[in-house]
């Protein structure tokens, strides 16, 4: 096992498999081996296995299913961007905006980005601009970056690759997944750069989502600004 061996046994075996499950071993949404398959492969006794994997679904990296088995977590992180803006169509049915990708560029990354993403200074990133849509109108525009290094393959797409969710296209291109993401929230007024992806006044209100996404080895794999009209932005929390 590759962790400190003066950790307990429970602990060292967790890490092994949080290892197999960045190494894509087994990838998001597929079932990991029986805790018995696992007690005989690592030979140690089932008891700890089912430890190791208690800490592993309490960390949010897998998730039981009664009588099928446990299997590597696939987050749904459009839910929550979904959260927040609400959009209906003229029936009052809720829409879902469709993405479109309007640029991608290979730069030096600037300082505010290599150290959200935990980079060199300066090291090479890849940002991608998409605009998300709705009966053809724009109603939010992202600037998205990501380690060039690791996401090199996306450049060589062809844009209508993209579709409309780009984390299975990093497991499916760039052997990447993501397993969880940070989010802060604030209100700004439009500069006239994202007002004019948006078809609005400068100075318009606008709510930014600001989003860190983290891999099974919870180093950063992207980060992210999507900003839409203020009017559009819902918070709704449940109180017991």
């Amino acid at each position: 096992m590759d962790s400190d061996h003066r950790l307990p046994l429970y602990q060292r075996l967790r890490d092994q498999i949080a290892g197999d499950i960045t190494r894509h071993v087994w990838r998001p949404g597929a079932a990991i081996p029986t805790e018995a398959e696992l007690a005989e492969t690592h030979k140690v006794a089932v008891g700890t296995v089912r430890k190791a994997i208690d800490l592993l679904v309490a960390e949010g990296l897998v998730e039981r299913a009664q009588g099928r088995g446990t299997y590597v977590r696939r987050p749904s992180f459009d839910s929550s961007l979904f959260r927040f803006f609400r959009f209906q169509g003229p029936d009052g049915t809720r829409r879902v905006p469709e993405s479109r990708i309007l640029a991608r560029e290979r730069l030096a990354g600037p300082p505010e980005v290599t150290r959200a993403l935990a980079i060199a200074d300066g090291a090479e990133v890849i940002r991608l601009t998409r605009l998300r849509l709705i009966d053809r109108r724009p109603v939010l525009a992202e600037e998205i970056w990501l380690p060039a290094d690791r996401f090199a393959p996306l450049m060589a797409l062809e844009p209508n690759a993209f579709g409309d969710l780009l984390y299975p296209l990093y497991e499916t291109h760039c052997r990447t997944a993501v397993a969880s993401a940070r989010e802060t929230l604030w209100v700004e007024t439009m500069a006239a750069p994202v007002a004019t992806l948006l078809e609005q006044p400068p100075g318009t209100p606008a709510v930014a989502i600001e989003r860190l996404a983290l891999g099974y080895d919870e180093r950063p794999v992207e980060w992210r600004r999507t900003r839409g009209p203020a009017d559009q932005f819902r918070y709704q929390i449940e109180i017991r």
